[in-house]
């Protein structure tokens, strides 16, 4: 199997994150997802909290952004993903010009 075509189940296996730990993430994606569509429905345009709630809540052996990368390639939650692969490049741009 070419683990290049699955990010994800490649994060899950090099850190070592247990069953139980997968569904912990399965279950805060789903929860965040449902946060995020309900929140586009208000009207919301900044997602920010969402990112912030999802790099505090995540197992401490996983690294956000490679998290993102992972489940944006393989095509888990796109709208949300994509929001937080946004944000994350404004911070950066805002960043680079303090």
């Amino acid at each position: 199997m070419d683990m290049e075509q699955y990010p994800l189940i490649k994060l899950i296996i090099e850190n070592n994150i247990t069953k139980e730990e997968y569904n912990e993430l399965l279950n805060m994606l789903e929860m965040l997802n449902e946060s995020y569509e309900s929140q586009k429905e208000e009207g919301f345009m900044d997602f920010t909290s969402l990112l912030i709630h999802f790099a505090g809540m995540l197992n401490e052996k996983l690294n956000p952004n490679q998290m993102i990368c992972a489940l944006k390639k393989e095509g888990y939650y796109p709208s949300l993903m994509d929001e937080f692969a946004k944000v994350i490049k404004r911070d950066r741009e805002d960043s680079k010009r303090r």
